[in-house]
């Protein structure tokens, strides 16, 4: 059957991604956070580098909203995003989702003042998940599903797809262990999610999208001619020192760019 771009699009508003974190804030690494980012091929975006225009910001950019999916900053202010897989009846969002990461990684606000702004202001977008911290807090917050508070995390590893959080899809669960495995140097290739295999239509959530789509997005690391993974990124937080990778992909989930970098955390 095939799958055609308007319908993906209605059901998403495009950007999707696949989140692993584990969370240790009294840790000498309070954060390590694997994802892929999955989205059209046809989009624009850059892979991610230090904003000429807010050179604490690292991140990739979505050029046709001007948003971001994922970043940190030189103080250790780190962000990342999905969206809610959501009915086309249902979508009314006036702002792109890709600003709620941009705007914490420019302002380095507060991370719970930051999420209580949102909520007050959660109907301007469509379904998002949004993670946001530094080395002391880290916070979620939805406007779809029970989590529409900021909800601050204890620690652990956590999972996060197109859902709510912790939702046990194999997608997320997969991603959950494979970060274990590699917490505990057990797996240390990158990208790290990278499963290409689909899941049985037994094992796959039904979202409403029919099954070819649910089928191809039940795959850990996307692959097709018009959607899937672009990017694949590992950002590791220490008291001191952040590190960053992110891998790019084409269309035939060929890599064909890397950026690493490497920074001592410098305090506000």
């Amino acid at each position: 059957m095939l799958l055609t771009l308007v319908s993906l699009d209605d059901f998403f508003g495009r950007n999707m991604c696949l989140i692993s974190f584990q969370w240790q804030p009294l840790s000498d690494q309070p954060l390590m956070m694997v994802a892929n980012r999955d989205e059209f091929h046809e989009r624009p975006s850059t892979q991610s580098h230090w904003w000429p225009e807010h050179p604490h910001v690292l991140a990739g950019k979505d050029l046709e909203a001007g948003g971001t999916w994922m970043g940190v900053t030189k103080s250790g202010y780190f962000a990342a995003l999905t969206n809610v897989r959501q009915l086309p009846s249902h979508r009314q969002g006036q702002i792109s989702r890709g600003h709620l990461v941009k705007d914490y990684l420019i302002a380095q606000e507060d991370p719970q003042t930051y999420a209580e702004g949102i909520a007050d202001q959660a109907h301007l977008y469509d379904g998002f998940n949004l993670i946001i911290g530094n080395q002391r807090q880290c916070i979620f917050i939805s406007n779809r599903n029970q989590h529409t508070q900021p909800l601050a995390l204890h620690a652990g590893i956590y999972g996060l797809s197109n859902a709510s959080l912790d939702t046990p899809w194999p997608k997320t669960l997969y991603a959950k262990k494979q970060l274990e495995m590699h917490a505990q140097g057990q797996n240390m290739t990158m990208p790290l999610l990278n499963r290409r295999q689909t899941y049985p239509q037994v094992e796959q959530p039904d979202t409403g999208i029919g099954q070819p789509w649910e089928t191809l997005l039940s795959a850990p690391f996307i692959v097709s001619p018009s959607y899937g993974t672009r990017a694949s990124s590992m950002l590791t937080i220490k008291q001191n020192h952040v590190e960053w990778i992110e891998q790019s992909f084409d269309h035939t989930g060929s890599l064909n760019h890397e950026v690493r970098e490497s920074f001592y955390i410098k305090s506000i």
